[in-house]
This record gives C-alpha cells, sequence and structure tokens, in this order.
C-alpha cells in the first residue's frame, strides 16, 4: 500500500509539469532571473545611494524596504508563467495578486524593471489564447498587473502608469496580430493537405476509370474476335481442303493478333499506365533515357531492326525504364543500354551502377513481370557496385 501511495504521488507530481514545453521554462527562468537581479538591488543598495540617486534624478521615491524577502515574494508573480499554455488567466490572476501583495508589503522599491517585462510577455501570451472571453480577461489583468508595477515604483514614480497601460495595449494587439496570422496560415495548411488528397483522389478514380474501360474493351474483343472464330469454324468446308486451309490461317491470324492485344491491355493493367498515346516503343527509349539519367546515357542497337508486336514493343520500353529509375536515379554515372534483334528473340542489356541504398533486385523483379508477360525472361548480376541485367524477349511475343 506504502508502494501505491508513492506512485500515485509521483505520478501527480510529474502531471503538474506534464505539457510544459522548452520554451515556457525559457520564459518562466528569464523572467524570474530578470526580477531576482532586480530585487538583489533593492536588498543591497543603501539609503545613501539612494538619496544620491534622487539627487540626480534617476529615482523618483526613497525606498521604504530592504527586506530579504521580496525575493521568493516575487517568485510568485513569475514562477506560473510556466503553466500559461494551461489557463492564462489563472497565470494572470496569481501574478496579479503576487504583485498586489508585493506592493502592499515591501511599498516604494524598484520594480518596473522586471514587472513590466512580465506583464508584456502576459499580455501577449494572452492574446494568443483562442478563447474570445479567456482573451479579454488577459487583456484586463494584463493592464491591471502594469498598473499594479509601477503604481508604487521608487525609480519611475507613479507618472508612468498611462505610458505602461498603452504599451500593454499594444502588444496586446502585436499578439493578436501574430495569432490571426497563425490561424490564416493553419487554414492554408489544411486547405493544401486537402487539395492535394482531393487530386490524389481524382487521379485514383481516372486510374480506376481507365482501367474499367480497359476491362470493358478487353471482354468486347474477347466476344468479337470468338464469335468471328467460331462463325469461321462453323462455315468452313472441311471437303475443300484449300478453302479449310485458307480458313484456318484465318483463324490462327486472328487468335495472335487477339492474344497481342489481350497481353497490352493486360500489360498496361498490371503497370496502371493507361494514357500514354502513342505506346511507348524502342523507338522512344532515347527520350527516357534522356529524361531518367543525370549523364549522358549509353544506346546502342545492333542486329536487324524489325517491327515488333505491340506487346513485345512495350515489354521492352518497361523493363529498360524499370531499371534505368533505379540505375540512374541517385547516380551521375552512364547507364548502358544494349539492345538487340537476334533470330528469333529481342535481348537487352542495362548495366549501371548500383547507388547506395537502392534496391536494383525490386527493381529486376518488377521488369521480370514485365517480361513474363510476353513469355521472356530477365537475369540480374550484381558485383562489386555495378549491375547488369539481361532480358530475352520472344520476338512473336
Amino acid at each position: 500500500m506504502g508502494e501505491s501511495r508513492r506512485d500515485r504521488s509521483a505520478g501527480s507530481f510529474g502531471g503538474v509539469f506534464r505539457g510544459i514545453r522548452r520554451l515556457d521554462w525559457g520564459i518562466a527562468a528569464a523572467l524570474t532571473l530578470l526580477g531576482t537581479a532586480q530585487m538583489y538591488m533593492n536588498v543591497s543598495v543603501t539609503d545613501a545611494e539612494v538619496s544620491a540617486e534622487i539627487a540626480h534624478d534617476s529615482m523618483a521615491h526613497v525606498m521604504t524596504s530592504h527586506s530579504v524577502w521580496m525575493i521568493p515574494v516575487w517568485w510568485f508573480a513569475t514562477v506560473p508563467v510556466l503553466w500559461w499554455r494551461r489557463n492564462v488567466v489563472a497565470v494572470l490572476a496569481i501574478s496579479l495578486g503576487a504583485m498586489v501583495a508585493h506592493d502592499l508589503i515591501f511599498g516604494w522599491v524598484g520594480r518596473c524593471g522586471a514587472g513590466l517585462p512580465l506583464a508584456f510577455v502576459l499580455a501577449f501570451l494572452g492574446a494568443l489564447d483562442s478563447d474570445r472571453a479567456r482573451r479579454w480577461w488577459a487583456l484586463g489583468l494584463s493592464v491591471v498587473l502594469a498598473v499594479a508595477v509601477v503604481a508604487v515604483d521608487a525609480i519611475t514614480g507613479s507618472g508612468l502608469i498611462a505610458p505602461a497601460a498603452l504599451v500593454t495595449l499594444l502588444i496586446f494587439a502585436v499578439g493578436r496580430a501574430v495569432r490571426q496570422r497563425s490561424r490564416l496560415a493553419g487554414d492554408l495548411r489544411e486547405r493544401t493537405h486537402e487539395l492535394h488528397r482531393l487530386r490524389d483522389e481524382r487521379a485514383g478514380l481516372e486510374v480506376a476509370a481507365d482501367r474499367a474501360r480497359i476491362a470493358r474493351e478487353l471482354d468486347e474483343l474477347l466476344q468479337v474476335r470468338l464469335d468471328r472464330l467460331a462463325l469461321a469454324a462453323e462455315t468452313a468446308d472441311v471437303a475443300d481442303r484449300a478453302g479449310a486451309t485458307a480458313t484456318l490461317e484465318r483463324i490462327e491470324t486472328d487468335a495472335r493478333e487477339t492474344l497481342d492485344r489481350m497481353r497490352t491491355l493486360v500489360g498496361e493493367l498490371r503497370d496502371g499506365e493507361v494514357a500514354l498515346a502513342p505506346t511507348p516503343t524502342i523507338a522512344h527509349l532515347d527520350a527516357m533515357l534522356v529524361r531518367h539519367t543525370g549523364a549522358p546515357p549509353r544506346l546502342t542497337v545492333t542486329g536487324d531492326p524489325r517491327g515488333l508486336t505491340a506487346a513485345v514493343e512495350l515489354s521492352a520500353y518497361r523493363i529498360v525504364e524499370h531499371l534505368v529509375q533505379v540505375l540512374a536515379g541517385r547516380s551521375q554515372e552512364p547507364v548502358e543500354v544494349d539492345v538487340r534483334f537476334a533470330d528469333d528473340a529481342l535481348e537487352i542489356r542495362v548495366a549501371g551502377t548500383v547507388p547506395k541504398g537502392v534496391n536494383v533486385r525490386a527493381a529486376a523483379a518488377r521488369a521480370r513481370e514485365r517480361a513474363q508477360v510476353v513469355g521472356g525472361s530477365v537475369d540480374l548480376r550484381v558485383a562489386r557496385g555495378r549491375a547488369q541485367a539481361t532480358a530475352s524477349l520472344p520476338m512473336a511475343g
């Protein structure tokens, strides 16, 4: 039970300082040290020195006390500033009460050098409060606090009451302007975040709409081509060998065209890039390399270039793009791309330096998925900070 009580008391003690920020500690410490220094001056100064200051018009009134107790009493006015975020009005009320007590107990002593900064700081902090009623209470208490500081001040006399109150009002107005600007900046950030969210949602809807369109096109394509193939098969004359052969060739051609179109549509659905017009091909590699690489790219094309199916062209482009994006993303080293038209396959080699922190194997995995769409393959080798990926795509796709 004793341990439970100690735990509860430790938790409540910690809760007293919960929510206090470093800035709050700095403000309260500065005001406390400033007040301590001025109160120490009041304690240590002699009446003869005060009389000399009055003779030179440096002080307005003789000091009625040199008690050392004015230092801890002053702390009651400054230390509560730590909790201004919880309730600035309560802090002002405590500080005002401590200042009035200081006036009544010690009378004419120097306070303006530390008391007016306290009143000005609390006026500014009160202007930052989000509650309108608390702001007005903070304004009133700040003005009264400034008046209490200079009402019986031995250095300035009571003639500084009006200027002190006016400066307090001006500082409160500055705090309100800062509060308003901060609120507008916060609203702007929220609206910007909302616009970004709406933009992302719109982009997602557009992608979803394009994918739905491609799915409809794929369904219509299959339906039309299958109906055509079925009709050709039904109307074929088996007895006529030449006619049957022509029909089979036409069925084979339509089937290949349908397969090419399906692979193209499936490839677009996998990558989510459905708005490219025209569809990128090997002929677009130059422009893509210039766009993605920081150093001059090295593109070499060998063999007998010839027309390929749309699926193979798009797959070749995407494979190079996946690899170049990681090899050239953070490096100034050139990326080497070799494209070779072999007899029955399109061979692609991409080589370059692997930047630190880059997962080239993930890019190779994406390239491998793209190659598998047309029945191809991708091999990757990484050694001594360099990577070389070799892709092989069948010509027919």
